[in-house]
C-alpha cells in the first residue's frame, strides 16, 4: 500500500512516516521546509527518514496546486495523510496571510488533487482542537457547535473541515478529519510551550505562565497520536454511514498547566522561575477530548501518562541540546 504524507518533515508528519514504514507501507513524503521554525530541525528529522527503504521525499508547497497536481499524475496513492499546515495560534495574529495560503489554499489544493486522482485515494487530514473555542462544554464532543473560533488559526482549521464536507457531498470523497489535542514529545516544535519551558528552565530564564496558570490542556504523547493515525490508514474508511467523519484524537485526561510545569520541573531536575501573566489573545481556557468515537471505530487507546511522557522528553531534550540525539527513538 502506498501513502502520501504531507508535512513529512514536521513533528507529527515525521513520526507518521516512520510508523507507516514500520508497518510495511510505501511512503512518499512532501514538505515545503519553510522557516516558521528552524529548518535545521526539519532537516534532522529527514536525516532519519531518507535512508529508509520504501521512503521518497519531495520538496513541495501544497499551496502550489499545479505542482501538487503534477505529482499525482506521476504517482498513485492508496491513502493521503494531509498534515502540512501553518501551525501556531499566536503567529496567526501577526501573519494571517500565511494561514490563508497554507491552511485554506493548501487544503483546497489537496482536495482537488485527490478528487482528480484515479484511482481516488482515501484522505486523512489534520484539524485541531482549537476549533472548539471557549464556548464548548468539556469534554469536547465532535457534534458540538464550533462556530465561535477565538483565533484565525482555529478559523482556518474549521474552514478546512467545511471544505472537506463539501467535497464529500459533491464528489463522494471518503475522508477522515482529526482534531489533534496538544501533542508533545521528542523532535517536537520549538514554538510549543513544553519546549520553550524546558529550554528556559535549563538556561535559568523565567518562564511566562499565562492566565496565571489557570489553564487545562489535553496533553497527548506523540506515540499515542501516531498509533491512532496509523490505525486509520491501515483500516481505511468505514463501510456505510458518512463519507466524511471527524474525530477527536487526544489523551482524554486534561491536566492543569501548573501541574504540567511541575512535572516538567521534576523530569528536568530543575525549578522554574514563573512570571504570571494574563490570558493571551486567541488562547482557550481548556481543551478536553471525548474520544469515544475514535475508540469505537478504530480502537484508539492512548496509554502514556503525562509524567512518563515528560520524563522521556526531558531525557531526549538534554541529549538534543548536547548534540547527542543521534537516534530517532532516543527519549
Amino acid at each position: 500500500m502506498k501513502v502520501l504524507v504531507t508535512g513529512a518533515a514536521g513533528f507529527i508528519g515525521s513520526y507518521v512516516c516512520h510508523a507507516l514504514l514500520n508497518r510495511g507501507f510505501e511512503v512518499s513524503g512532501l514538505d515545503s521546509l519553510n522557516a516558521y521554525y528552524d529548518p535545521g530541525l526539519k532537516a534532522r528529522r529527514l536525516e532519519f527518514l531518507e535512508p529508509r527503504a520504501g521512503f521518497r521525499f519531495h520538496t513541495l508547497d501544497i499551496a502550489d496546486h499545479e505542482a501538487l497536481a503534477s505529482l499525482f499524475t506521476t504517482e498513485r496513492y492508496d491513502t493521503v495523510i494531509h498534515l502540512a499546515a501553518q501551525a501556531g495560534v499566536r503567529h496567526s495574529l501577526d501573519n494571517p496571510f500565511a494561514y490563508a495560503e497554507s491552511n485554506l489554499t493548501g487544503h483546497l489544493s489537496v482536495l482537488e488533487a485527490v478528487r482528480h486522482a484515479a484511482p481516488r485515494p482515501f484522505l486523512v487530514y489534520a484539524s485541531s482542537s482549537s476549533v472548539y473555542g471557549n464556548s464548548t462544554p468539556a469534554p469536547f464532543c465532535e457534534d458540538a457547535r464550533v462556530d465561535s473560533p477565538v483565533s484565525l488559526y482555529a478559523a482556518t482549521k474549521r474552514s478546512g473541515e467545511l471544505l472537506s464536507e463539501s467535497y464529500a457531498n459533491l464528489y463522494g470523497m471518503a475522508q477522515v478529519g482529526l482534531r489533534f489535542f496538544t501533542v508533545y514529545g521528542p523532535w517536537g516544535r520549538p514554538d510549543m510551550a513544553y519546549w520553550t519551558f524546558a529550554r528556559k528552565i535549563l538556561d535559568g530564564e523565567p518562564i511566562e505562565v499565562f492566565n496565571s496558570g489557570d489553564l487545562k490542556r489535553d496533553f497527548t504523547w506523540i506515540d499515542d497520536i501516531v498509533d491512532g493515525v496509523a490505525r486509520i490508514a491501515e483500516r481505511g474508511p468505514l463501510d456505510g454511514g458518512r463519507l466524511h467523519r471527524i474525530y477527536n484524537i487526544g489523551n482524554n485526561r486534561p491536566e492543569r498547566l501548573t501541574d504540567f510545569i511541575a512535572a516538567l520541573e521534576r523530569a528536568l531536575g530543575e525549578t522554574a522561575e514563573r512570571v504570571m501573566l494574563p490570558m493571551q489573545p486567541g488562547d482557550v481556557y481548556e481543551t478536553a477530548a471525548d474520544i469515544t468515537a475514535i475508540q469505537t471505530d478504530y480502537g484508539f487507546a492512548p496509554a502514556t501518562r503525562m509524567e512518563d511522557g515528560l520524563a522521556r522528553f526531558a531525557e531526549w531534550f538534554r541529549a538534543y541540546r548536547a548534540g547527542r540525539a543521534d537516534t530517532w527513538r532516543q527519549g
